[in-house]
């Protein structure tokens, strides 16, 4: 049995009818970690709130462990654990008060599921008596996904977890979930960093409601049609502009310090052919070699189609 299921979902937003998830359908497998990648405005919280009884659908039906959304959206509530993008926490109550009362809530206590939450508490038990609206964002973070473990739910949604938190902090929590995926519970995480689309299992990919894509990261990777070069040169706004206006050019756009680019046309005599036409344009010190694609390159093909 599968651990989630959307089956072309949609939902809309007030008088205009504004879609926020255009048809969606994917499916989660039980103990997998589920990636749902896409920018701010993609449709990624609305998903995460239907699924979690919190937003009825206009159409389409959805299932968190076998449990129909609408109709059974009580026992799904007992079964999941939802850490909400925007920290959700009671933060006039201490990080100790906040668990207590997260456990009594599921009629369970700290003590009963502490080894589930173990290697995170520790982190944050130095200041268990401290304020949560006083923590720092790693430590309000950790506190959260405490409190969305403390009755040991099956299903596991965290929505932008890492948002606004320092890479230090970002890399600590993609281990703790690791480790978390190691006792079978499935994750489902959603993400606007396309560098932690890599460390999923599979993901789908999303933009303005509608899913782009949906695989492993690596198949997702060696998908891409084209080879893609890297390049750059000591006038960039400018390599960028002549790149975007040569006849062979399929796609060019900045990425770093360098632009990625792909050809229409690509063989050793075109290339040879664009760099002597950089040079004659008086481009100086180009730079041009073969790159991997990144899944944010994979997304930027993706929106272009």
């Amino acid at each position: 049995m599968q651990a989630v299921t959307l089956d072309n979902i949609t939902k809309t937003y007030g008088k205009e009818k504004k879609l926020a998830v255009d048809n969606v359908s994917f499916s989660v497998n039980k103990g997998e970690l589920f990636g749902l990648i896409g920018p701010d405005g993609a449709g990624k919280t609305s998903i995460f709130r239907i699924l979690t009884t919190l937003l009825l659908a206009d159409s389409g039906t959805s299932t968190v462990d076998g449990l129909d959304t609408v109709k059974e959206y009580k026992q799904i509530r007992k079964n999941v654990g939802y850490m909400p993008g925007k920290f959700s926490l009671y933060q006039d109550l201490s990080v100790e008060e906040n668990l207590n009362f997260f456990a009594t809530v599921f009629g369970t206590t700290v003590e009963q599921n502490y080894e589930l939450v173990k290697d995170i508490y520790i982190q944050i038990e130095p200041f268990k008596d401290r304020r949560a609206g006083k923590l720092s964002g790693g430590m309000k973070q950790k506190l959260a996904l405490c409190c969305a473990l403390i009755h040991k739910p099956s299903v596991l949604f965290l929505d932008e977890p890492t948002t606004g938190v320092d890479p230090v902090s970002r890399k600590e929590f993609w281990e703790m979930l690791k480790r978390l995926k190691q006792q079978n519970i499935t994750i489902v995480v959603s993400t606007p960093y396309m560098d932690e689309a890599s460390l999923c299992d599979r993901i789908a990919l999303i933009q303005t409601g509608k899913i782009l894509s949906i695989d492993t990261p690596g198949n997702i990777i060696r998908s891409y049609p084209e080879s893609l070069y890297k390049i750059k040169s000591d006038n960039m706004f400018g390599l960028l502009k002549d790149l975007n206006n040569y006849p062979n050019t399929l796609s060019c756009y900045t990425f770093g310090e360098y632009l990625h680019l792909s050809l229409v046309t690509d063989d050793e005599n075109t290339q040879t052919a664009l760099l002597d036409h950089l040079r004659n344009t008086g481009h100086l010190n180009i730079k041009m070699s073969v790159v991997t694609p990144t899944i944010e390159d994979c997304f930027i093909k993706l929106l272009k189609n």
